[in-house]
Order: C-alpha cells, then sequence, then structure tokens
C-alpha cells in the first residue's frame, strides 16, 4: 500500500520541512525513491533540497490562495507508484485542511490503496498551546482513514504544561487512538547537536551530504550521524512507515 505522508501544523517555524526531509531521507534509505511534493507558498523550505528532487506545487492566484491548485497536488500523489512526502506551509494550514476534509481526500485515496498518514509537530516554549491546539482539530476533524504521527520536538523548551508531558494532557488522552506513533526529536545543546543540525538545515542539505561535504569536521560528522541514528530508530518503529 502506498503511503502519503502530509506534514501539518498551523503554527510556523516549528520544523515541519525538516520534518518532511527527514522522512524522504530515512525512506530513501529503505530503497524507496519517495515523491516529495511542497506546497509551502511563502517558506518553501523542502523544495531546495536538491538532493530529494522536490516537485512544488504553485497554489497562490494574485495574493490568494486558490483551494482549487491543491486538485495537482492530489493528482501528483494519488497517481505515484512510491510513497510521497507533502510539506505544506503554516499559511496554508487551513485551507489545505479544510480542502482535504470537504473533498473526502482520505477516503478517496483508500479506495485507490493508498494510505493518508498526518505527521504534525508539539513543540515546547511559547509555541506550546498553539501546537497541541493545532493536533487536536487535526485529530478530531479529519476521518478515520487517515492516520497521525505526533512528533515532538523539545528545541523551544520542554514539552510540559503545568507539570504534564504532551501524553498527559488532554488534547492527546482524548486522541490518542487516532496515534499511530510518537518521535521524540533529540534535545540538542545549541553550541553542539543544535549548531550542526541547524547548519544542516539552513544549508538544503541530507544527513549523507552533510556528513560528507568538504571541511566539516570529524566531531561535527560524529554529532549528525548520532542524530541521524536516533531519529531513523524510532521511524523503524513506527508501523506507519
Amino acid at each position: 500500500m502506498t503511503k502519503i505522508h502530509t506534514v501539518l501544523q498551523g503554527k510556523g517555524g516549528v520544523g515541519k520541512s525538516a520534518i518532511a526531509s527527514v522522512l524522504a531521507q530515512y525512506i530513501k534509505t529503505k530503497g524507496g525513491e519517495p515523491t516529495c511534493i511542497c506546497t509551502d507558498p511563502v517558506n518553501a523550505t523542502f523544495a531546495g533540497y536538491k538532493a530529494l528532487n522536490v516537485h512544488r506545487v504553485e497554489i497562490m492566484e494574485g495574493d490568494e490562495i486558490n483551494p482549487r491548485k491543491f486538485d495537482a497536488m492530489v493528482e501528483l500523489a494519488a497517481g505515484s507508484t512510491a510513497d510521497v512526502i507533502i510539506d505544506n506551509g503554516a499559511s496554508s494550514f487551513v485551507p489545505l485542511a479544510h480542502y482535504l476534509i470537504s473533498n473526502e481526500v482520505p477516503s478517496m485515496l483508500k479506495d485507490m490503496g493508498h494510505e493518508l498518514v498526518i505527521h504534525t509537530v508539539i513543540t515546547g516554549g511559547q509555541a506550546l498551546m498553539d501546537t497541541v491546539s493545532g493536533f487536536a482539530q487535526l485529530a478530531t476533524q479529519f476521518p478515520a482513514e487517515a492516520l497521525f504521527v505526533v512528533w515532538l520536538n523539545p528545541y523551544f523548551g520542554p514539552i510540559e504544561h503545568e507539570g504534564r508531558g504532551f501524553e498527559q494532557m488532554k488534547a492527546y488522552r482524548d486522541n490518542r487512538g487516532r496515534v499511530t506513533a510518537l518521535i521524540q526529536m533529540p534535545f540538542f545543546k545549541p553550541e553542539l547537536h543544535g549548531h550542526d543540525f541547524s547548519q544542516m538545515l539552513q544549508a538544503r542539505l541530507t544527513f549523507d551530504e552533510a556528513i560528507a561535504a568538504e571541511g566539516v569536521q570529524l566531531m561535527a560528522k560524529q554529532r549528525l550521524t548520532a542524530v541521524r541514528r536516533k531519529l531513523f530508530e524510532q521511524l523503524d518503529g513506527a508501523a506507519v512507515l
């Protein structure tokens, strides 16, 4: 069954494109050649990864998002014989979610032999409750055909509220039956792993490219290798990958 992985979260700057790139790289290590799609109308970060051959789908008409332009995204995804990775920007979060639900895309894809997997991210710090709310909104509005993977990103601070971690929060407890996997993104010390990982993301490089790049010091390569291993080991345990 072909899986269509869509990264959705209404808060910007929380790591959606990084997650899309990690998913694509992981699938490639398993021998797949995923179809990668970027629909972000503002910051097309995912489209900047040359090694991933990302298709850019334009959804703007003038200064406005035209929901009918998502048709091209669905045609490309539904026609793929390989797994699909779709990265979507915060500015088009509401239009895309509404488009997928109102057009009954999850059930259509299932009838075609595809499986829709929604990846969403929860981050700490000031954006915590916004991202938790975004998850709850998705989980309650999407039909049962859609599966969910939640990525926990502690880069901006601990993922906890009033002493409760994400798994103790009402939003998760009410919707945990929808969640097929929780992926814990590593906590990066800014001066070590965080610096190396951020540089890699800013350069739009894959792990392989960054580790093989000339001039990268031995310990930077070691730290990137460790981050990749920690992420990929968790993805090994995710039933939807």
